[in-house]
């Protein structure tokens, strides 16, 4: 399976990308997990008298869930890779350790993800536990965390790009 080469996630709605994330960081999914999978995940929770009527009717304006994703099966092929439709993001607790590490006034350049890596390395996990910024249990998830993230987009990836507060 061969990984697409534009940013096909910008074009993902928001609640498609969530479910895609569920599926890919499920344990008992079947790795790697396609778009196919997740449109027959998806289809499997629908009643069947639902999908009969949503296809006579459309009885919602918006695109659903569904046409997205046959939207997608369409134009990347079925077998395209679901991690590569959903948005990345950092977690809250890693969101603090990035904007940490941008903040810093010593700083030149912007911080990749390799960068927050290796700050990470260094303690910088341990020392926003020890300001209290962090929880003890949140600075243990930050280092396989940015190590997900570096495997899916690239130590080069500009980490203030991942920034996400709930």
């Amino acid at each position: 399976m061969t990984r697409n080469s534009i940013d096909v996630a910008s074009r993902v709605s928001p609640h498609l990308s969530a479910l895609l994330n569920s599926r890919i960081n499920n344990p008992e999914c079947e790795q790697p997990v396609t778009l196919m999978a997740v449109r027959r995940f998806l289809g499997d929770l629908l009643p069947d008298d639902f999908n009969e009527a949503e296809r006579m009717h459309h009885f919602d304006v918006s695109e659903s869930l569904l046409d997205e994703l046959d939207a997608l099966i369409e134009e990347f092929g079925a077998t395209a890779l679901a991690v590569d439709f959903a948005q990345a993001s950092a977690s809250e607790p890693l969101s603090r350790a990035i904007e940490t590490v941008v903040n810093d006034e010593n700083r030149e350049n912007p911080p990749t993800l390799a960068t927050i890596r290796d700050a990470l390395l260094a303690g910088l996990g341990a020392r926003l536990v020890g300001d209290g910024a962090l929880e003890d249990d949140e600075g243990d998830t930050l280092l396989p965390e940015i190590e997900a993230l570096i495997e899916r987009l690239g130590p080069d990836t500009l980490a203030e790009e991942l920034l996400r507060y709930e």
